[in-house]
């Protein structure tokens, strides 16, 4: 199926993320919505691609939509603050087991302490 050429369109770059938010016609000339999320993954030889997700919204769910998109947008930032808590965001963020979780070098892991006998006869 080809898509028609965007009436109307925004984009939001966020990241290794872009979203894009199209208007767009139907055969009818009726109009619709389209989210598309296209994300860049860069390969081991350093070349890159993009994954490309869409999702297409009729005006006739448009007002179920922006209900619940709202509520659950409300809902997080209810429940969790609008600051961004992830260590992909926030340099500095450590993970609470990681501060409150004591290190062990390698040469601790060496000694014979740290080591368990398995008889492998019980095998």
């Amino acid at each position: 199926m080809m898509e028609k050429e965007e009436i109307f369109s925004k984009v939001l770059r966020a990241g290794r993320r872009t979203y894009f938010f199209d208007v767009r016609a139907t055969k009818a000339e009726d109009y619709y919505l389209t989210i598309t999320e296209s994300k860049k993954f860069t390969n081991d030889d350093g070349s890159f691609h993009y994954k490309k997700h869409k999702i297409y919204i009729y005006k006739e769910d448009f007002s179920e939509f922006k209900d619940i998109l709202a509520e659950m947008t409300d809902y997080i930032i209810n429940e969790k603050g609008d600051e961004v808590i992830s260590e992909r965001h926030q340099k500095d963020f450590k993970k609470e087991y990681e501060e409150s979780t004591p290190r062990v070098t390698e040469d601790e892991l060496k000694t014979p302490e740290n080591f368990t006998d398995i008889d492998f006869d019980d095998i």
